[in-house]
């Protein structure tokens, strides 16, 4: 709770959260509960952010936002080095701007350092940490009072579906021009401190530099994508008040699961 200044408490202003692995279901079930909802997105995807990256990171397209406003979604360039921190103030200043045109702040990514650093109030320093520092840095933010009341769901998916989404999504980004956008931003950057060390695109790397053929490029994408899933749920199994939805369920059906503990 927060108080007036007269001490009346109030409730904080809610936040939803929906997050998952990679290939889950994430953008178009965020995208239908913003149309229900009244709301707005804000992007929680650590690869998503960057310009000129769209295919390697399945970015979402003006057609499939529907007219929903998308926050930190291609805007900083992949020869710019951008942290946690930065997200979070970014993040921040997003979801006050929702919330002062009066409608619902919808955070939506599978980036867990990023998920964190909001629902815990987590201030992740500029250096490199091991998983047992990550672990005294979140229980010693857990004591803190975080500014939102984040409504936190997890897309859970039968795992061998999953892994099947996941081969013909990689076919499709590969078919759709990954290698070429690849190349592209080769030529138009000099340097990309974090941006290519993303998914699919270090392995088009490694085939550019014939370390791999293009059939072992292809299958260690699926590969590394279906391991990143893994890990993906494994991080946001930690998250205790994670509610945990059907990503083979209706959506109108998933939906109604979020209003249902939005109105509690």
């Amino acid at each position: 709770m927060v108080r007036r200044q007269n001490g009346e408490k109030m409730d904080k202003p809610k936040v939803i959260v929906v997050c998952g692995p990679t290939a889950s279901g994430k953008t178009a079930l965020s995208i239908e509960l913003a149309k229900k909802i009244d709301g707005e997105i804000i992007s929680c995807d650590s690869m998503q952010i960057y310009k000129d990256m769209n295919i390697g990171t399945a970015k979402v397209t003006k057609s499939e936002m529907q007219g929903i406003k998308h926050y930190l979604v291609d805007f900083v360039s992949p020869d710019t080095r951008y942290s946690v921190a930065d997200y979070k103030t970014d993040a921040e200043k997003a979801i006050e701007n929702i919330i002062s045109k009066g409608k619902i702040p919808i955070i939506v990514g599978g980036t867990g350092l990023y998920v964190d650093s909001l629902i815990y109030g987590i201030e992740y320093p500029e250096i490199k940490f091991d998983e047992e520092y990550r672990k005294k840095l979140e229980k010693e933010s857990r004591k803190k009072e975080v500014k939102y009341d984040y409504k936190i769901f997890a897309i859970n998916i039968d795992r061998e579906k999953l892994y099947e989404r996941i081969n013909i999504r990689v076919d499709k980004m590969i078919e759709n021009g990954l290698i070429e956008e690849v190349e592209n931003l080769r030529r138009k950057y000099n340097h990309f401190p974090t941006a290519m060390q993303g998914l699919g695109y270090k392995e088009v790397v490694q085939y550019f530099q014939k370390e791999l053929t293009i059939e072992e490029m292809i299958e260690k994408i699926k590969q590394e994508s279906r391991r990143y899933a893994k890990r993906q749920l494994t991080w946001f199994r930690k998250n205790k008040q994670t509610i945990w939805i059907d990503g083979l369920a209706n959506l109108e059906d998933n939906i109604n699961i979020i209003e249902k503990e939005l109105n509690k």
